[in-house]
């Protein structure tokens, strides 16, 4: 294996979402990631014998957690691994006899994952829930979306993957420092809830500060600075425009050739109806295209807003290499980057079940065993 965690043991008890994803960055840093599934199991809503990308560079086995012996197969690839990442509700992994007790009595040195949404405590944290919710309750939905519409889902990004894979990464990974010392491992509590609320702490620190109002559309970063926006070009696709900064927007309203006092203040929101006047105007003149070239060597902050499509011919994204293909499907490069342990292109995703005999070979052998 490649990668700064090659060597790394990761058992993935099969999820859908951020576990399969935080899994998913382990196996791409070089991590040996083992998901377990059941006999036949699909991902929703990947239904049975399609590959489910976000397994790329894993291995896959298969127990049946109800027979005896299977379940003492699996409870013997814990005795060996370093991390079990969890992302059931709370107690099914008990009922299941796989729980942090069970695994700890084997391998105390396991750093074991939740993944959940509410957590594992509190009133919720046995209610079904999905991101819109999980982000409903911390604020952030409230504030995306255009003042006096509806809030407007973000994707799935700032609950299941903001806030529920990158905060159990860094609980991982922040868990395995701490081994490093004591020799023992822990359970890593990480609810979306949590992570949703910690990624927008800036958010949170501008309300306490008086700069940011509870009213949808109309601050900073929320669409209701004009400099701050996205405005549609002459051809009906979009332009992103950042000018946050002055040196910024004054590149802006040259580029634009906007008409502005000398004296004008871009952040003084009484001149701002009349600044996305000019804004709607000026750009609905040239295709979104124009623009681009237009701008591309400015630091206006302007760009075009791309589709998934048209993103892997994006000139940036391809001399990164920043989207590669796996098993023929477009994707995310492994990231981040390093320059002494590189990663490398992931493996296609397995098929369910595949690498049993495989993985119970490797890790339980005795040669692998004197190692340990």
């Amino acid at each position: 294996m490649a990668g700064p965690l090659a060597g790394l043991r990761v058992i993935e008890l099969g999820g859908i979402g951020p576990g399969p994803h935080a899994a998913m960055v382990l196996a791409d840093l070089g991590a040996d990631v083992v998901r377990v599934g059941r006999p036949g199991a699909g991902t929703f809503p990947i239904p049975p014998g399609v590959a489910d990308q976000m397994s790329r560079g894993c291995r896959s086995v298969a127990f049946d957690l109800r027979n005896p012996a299977e379940h003492a197969r699996l409870l013997e690839l814990i005795g060996v691994a370093d991390v079990l990442v969890d992302g059931f509700r709370p107690g099914v992994t008990e009922r299941l006899r796989v729980g942090p007790r069970e695994c700890h009595a084997v391998n105390p040195g396991l750093v074991y994952a939740r993944m959940t949404g509410w957590g594992q405590e509190g009133p919720l944290a046995q209610r079904a829930g999905h991101d819109i919710n999980y982000i409903s309750l911390t604020g952030t939905l409230h504030a995306i979306g255009r003042p006096g519409e509806r809030p407007v889902p973000p994707l799935n990004l700032v609950g299941d993957f903001g806030g529920g894979s990158m905060l159990v990464l860094v609980g991982i990974l922040a868990a395995l420092f701490e081994r490093a010392s004591s020799g023992q491992g822990q359970v890593v509590d990480a609810a979306m809830v949590d992570g949703a609320s910690l990624i927008a702490e800036m958010i949170w620190a501008w309300r306490g500060a008086g700069a940011w109002s509870d009213e949808r559309g109309v601050n900073l970063l929320d669409g209701g600075a004009p400099f701050y926006d996205t405005y549609e070009c002459s051809d009906g696709r979009y332009l992103a425009v950042g000018a946050l900064e002055p040196q910024f927007f004054q590149a802006l309203a040259e580029g634009l050739e906007l008409k502005l006092d000398a004296d004008y203040d871009h952040t003084d929101p009484a001149g701002w109806p009349d600044l996305r006047a000019q804004l709607t105007r000026k750009i609905r003149t040239r295709t979104r295209d124009e623009w681009a070239a237009h701008f591309l060597d400015s630091d206006a902050c302007v760009s075009p807003v791309l589709t998934f499509a048209e993103a892997p011919a994006n000139a940036h994204l391809a001399a990164r290499g920043t989207l590669i293909q796996v098993d023929g499907i477009t994707q995310p490069a492994p990231a981040p980057r390093f320059s002494r342990t590189p990663t490398r292109s992931p493996e296609p995703p397995p098929r369910a079940g595949e690498h049993t005999a495989e993985v119970l070979a490797e890790w339980l052998s005795p040669t692998t065993a004197a190692a340990e």
